[in-house]
């Protein structure tokens, strides 16, 4: 056995011992024919015999050696589970700490990533051509199938299904559930749901409405979406449709300082003010840049790009605290409204995100995102990290008002953060960052598999001070709903995916199974009001377009036992779960 658990193919070889070769100047042929005559036949028979498989073994030694069989993978798990389908113990232990690891091994890791990411092709292979299932990836792909027919028989090209009341709902008027899950019916290999979906955007998806849109959702949904699908199929109906959005969207850059307003209307093409305040979102501003930046590589047409990094550079300059920033910007000024929040969550969350992911998208090559990123970690372990009693659980708090005033809550948007921490560190990151991934993560596993449905409420708030109680956080009333959001799969994703480590799949296996029991109805699947109740749950009645563009992709990449083909050397994942291209440059 080699180091690192590779079994070496044992190979057996033949020696023959013949007698020596006597010279002959003088009809050579006929001195061997009258001398093989001569012998007995059984030794004339073992004789052959053996030539025989002396040929056999030559010709079977030139095989292997100009066709050697590829090593089996060698699983980094420290979690020996089989991969079935009885789901672990309740409540989870930490796993252990992929990272320790010698630095030479690491060293030799990155440099076959590396051979990889500059080898391969960006397009992965067409349907048809599948990955064999796990069990739990059949499960999974049971449920997109039971939400897509509920979604096709009573919302097929609407925004929203609506699977109780059987109907639909509209908001931007986009078909967002079709086009967002268009990379995930074709991951999935679902031939004939793709198919359809894609009949519908070539003849039914019009951008011409007189109507405003959301600048943010419509480009990391719809956009997204639409990039996505191109890039995995290379079918020109995608890309002509992202081309005809973003020519629309390119509107909301339109404003005194080049931050982009909220609202765009498709059809007059102007930008506004969100109608309740006079800001737009820093998360929403700085979370359009993957997206633009793509379209403007594949067409060769700049002026998307230059737009994008005109926002990135700008509020690259702008003041910060310890790289944290304010959840509100005035598109007019391009100034902060200094006394708004600052959150990893709602309307601060992906900003953070994509200082990392542009930065990979880029090829590592625009220093300044990944220093903005590396300074907002810092600031987030000095200015936003805290500790519960009386388990000592890691969360990230919000800073509120003029004072910046420590508040101890935490929403499941959060959620992404230890994935993106822990793909900075593949990428070459304060490797400390990892230990942050880790303890994060199981936090925010704890807000799922502590409550009886298994499913997280949408903001949980953590106990800081001696209680006299064992509980490290509660739920209030108002946020104890689930909108069947993905972010803590999201990142369960990303930790299994850079460590093969199985307790994150055994984690993720046991919130489906909160998903199945407690949002699966007849017709689809709803989001709920109460997770804390296994007996009431209030079903709100909606399901989410990112349940399957987002929650349902992460749970199938999560269980999929070969993880190179959608591997981040290869592709950066936006806000919303598309796959889009690394560039070089």
């Amino acid at each position: 056995m080699l180091p690192g658990g590779v079994i070496e193919e044992k190979r057996d070889y033949v020696t023959l011992s013949l007698p020596a070769l006597q010279q002959s100047s003088t009809r050579p042929s006929r001195s061997w024919r009258r001398r093989w005559n001569q012998l007995p036949r059984l030794q004339r028979v073992v004789l052959l015999m053996l030539g025989v498989a002396a040929i056999v073994a030559l010709t079977y030694a030139i095989a292997s050696h100009a066709e050697p069989s590829a090593a089996p993978a060698v699983s980094q798990s420290n979690y020996q589970q089989e991969n079935n389908l009885t789901p672990p113990p309740l409540l989870p232990h930490p796993p252990d700490n992929p990272q320790e690891k010698e630095e030479v091994v690491e060293n030799e890791e990155y440099a076959k990533k590396d051979a990889i990411k500059e080898g391969r092709d960006q397009i992965v292979p067409p349907p048809g051509l599948p990955q064999k299932r796990t069990a739990r990836q059949e499960a999974v792909v049971a449920a997109m199938k039971h939400a897509w027919k509920g979604y096709k028989t009573y919302a097929w090209g609407h925004d929203h299904l609506k699977p109780i009341s059987r109907t639909r709902n509209d908001w931007l008027r986009l078909g967002l559930t079709l086009v967002d899950a268009l990379d995930t019916l074709w991951i999935m290999d679902l031939k004939e749901e793709f198919s359809e979906a894609q009949e519908w955007v070539s003849t039914q998806l019009h951008f011409n409405l007189n109507q405003d849109v959301n600048l943010f959702e419509t480009t990391i949904r719809v956009l997204g979406g639409l990039l996505s699908a191109y890039h995995l199929t290379k079918e020109q109906v995608f890309l002509d449709k992202a081309v005809d959005l973003g020519d629309r969207l390119i509107a909301g850059f339109n404003s005194g300082s080049g931050v982009p307003y909220a609202d765009v209307n498709l059809y007059s093409r102007r930008a506004s003010k969100p109608k309740w305040g006079p800001d737009s979102s820093t998360s929403e501003v700085t979370t359009i840049q993957l997206e633009f930046r793509d379209l403007s590589r594949i067409t060769g047409n700049p002026s998307y790009e230059e737009k994008v990094n005109f926002v990135s550079e700008h509020i690259h300059k702008l003041p910060k605290t310890e790289g944290l920033v304010p959840i509100f910007i005035n598109a007019q000024t391009g100034e902060w409204r200094s006394h708004s929040t600052i959150t990893l969550g709602a309307r601060g969350d992906s900003y953070y995100e994509y200082l990392l992911k542009q930065w990979i998208q880029t090829g590592r090559t625009k220093d300044y995102l990944r220093d903005d990123y590396n300074e907002s970690v810092s600031g987030m372990e000095h200015r936003l990290a805290a500790r519960t009693e009386p388990s000592n659980l890691l969360f990230f708090g919000e800073l509120h008002g003029s004072s910046k005033n420590f508040v101890n809550k935490m929403d499941e948007l959060t959620c992404y953060l230890p994935g993106t921490l822990a793909l900075g560190v593949h990428y070459g990151m304060p490797k400390h960052h990892m230990k942050l991934a880790e303890q994060l993560m199981y936090t925010c596993t704890l807000t799922w598999l502590r409550q009886p449905t298994n499913l997280a409420p949408e903001i949980t708030y953590f106990n800081t001070q001696p209680t006299g109680t064992s509980e490290d956080f509660f739920v209030k009333n108002n946020d104890a709903h689930y909108l069947l959001r993905p972010e803590t799969l999201e990142s369960l994703w990303y930790m299994y995916h850079l460590t093969g480590n199985k307790t994150y799949q055994d984690w993720g296996w046991q919130m489906f199974q909160g998903i199945e029991t407690y949002c699966r109805v007849e017709n689809g699947y709803t989001s709920i009001g109460n997770v804390r109740s296994t007996l009431d749950t209030k079903p709100k009645d909606k399901m989410e377009s990112f349940f399957l563009g987002e929650t349902l992709k992460y749970l199938y990449l999560l269980f999929m036992e070969d993880q190179s083909t959608y591997s981040v050397d290869k592709w950066v994942f936006n806000s919303e779960a598309h796959l889009l291209p690394i560039y070089s440059h």
